[in-house]
């Protein structure tokens, strides 16, 4: 990774970060990552104590648990955030020192952890999902910003949903079925629009549900849709199979969701003379 040899760190951010991680996470190898929370704290940002050595030796390195954070400045590798806006703005800022001064200091020791040459730090970032925390304009400052885009064209998510769908089957093993690219380039489109707040000529505004609807989602969804064809129907990717996991993807919200598929549903899908099946099934399922 470049930014390991140019001691720039990075932070992934947009709504589209479960289609990328695969790429991201085979590039940085290695377990030292942090799963970033409402509830974590600083001791597990930084670092720990063994609570048996602290009362029987006092403050001492033995007794010190050493985060994964920590880990990386000692070993000079690279250590991962997963989502970094979950955490609270004021367990963000314990970073700033790290990413500022190369330093993680230990007041309790009178001393501190010095980076290695080669570590960097990573983390992703959700700028759309409710529940997360704006990062402060300090710590802006000490990342590269990378904001990953959504796919510009139906045919090029299409193509992106197709290629890890096969390879998600892969690596779960299910069992080889027919192809479902028309299944997949409608769910694709039924998306879009819904992310959008239109419909792809631009004719009609449709009402955006919660959720993200990205390419992600659709994989998700094809991926259980196979699952459930492979291993309860007939080996094809059908409407049926994919009309619960279109619901399970778009209604986040019982309430609002609700309404904005079923107004989508009446006046988007129905009048579509080739989406009749897909109305019935998901109408149906609702």
């Amino acid at each position: 990774m470049l930014c390991s040899f140019i001691g720039v760190h990075l932070i992934i951010s947009g709504h589209y970060l479960r289609s990328f991680r695969a790429v991201y996470t085979d590039a940085v190898k290695g377990p030292l990552t942090i799963q970033c929370t409402s509830g974590i704290d600083e001791n597990q940002i930084r670092y720990g104590w063994n609570y048996a050595l602290l009362l029987a030796k006092g403050p001492s390195r033995e007794a010190l648990v050493a985060t994964p954070l920590m880990r990386a400045m000692q070993s000079g590798t690279i250590v991962r955030f997963e989502e970094l806006t979950r955490m609270g703005s004021d367990i963000q800022d314990a970073l700033i020192t790290v990413l500022s001064e190369k330093v993680l200091p230990i007041p309790e020791l009178n001393d501190a952890v010095h980076a290695t040459q080669g570590f960097n730090l990573i983390a992703t970032a959700n700028d759309r999902d409710k529940g997360v925390n704006e990062l402060s304009a300090a710590l802006k400052r000490r990342f590269n910003v990378v904001v990953l885009p959504l796919p510009e064209s139906p045919e090029q998510e299409v193509a992106i949903v197709k290629q890890r769908v096969a390879d998600i089957g892969v690596g779960l093993r299910l069992p080889e079925i027919a192809p479902a690219d028309k299944e997949i380039a409608r769910l694709v489109t039924m998306f879009r629009e819904l992310r959008n707040g239109e419909t792809e000529d631009g004719r009609h505004k449709v009402k955006s549900p919660s959720s993200t609807l990205s390419a992600a989602d659709a994989i998700s969804v094809t991926v259980g849709a196979w699952s459930e064809a492979a291993y309860f129907g007939d080996g094809n990717i059908d409407v049926e199979k994919l009309a619960n996991n279109i619901i399970g993807a778009v209604v986040k919200d019982p309430v609002q969701d609700r309404i904005a598929l079923e107004e989508y549903l009446e006046n988007v899908v129905k009048p579509r003379k080739d989406w009749r099946d897909l109305y019935s099934a998901v109408r149906e399922s609702l």
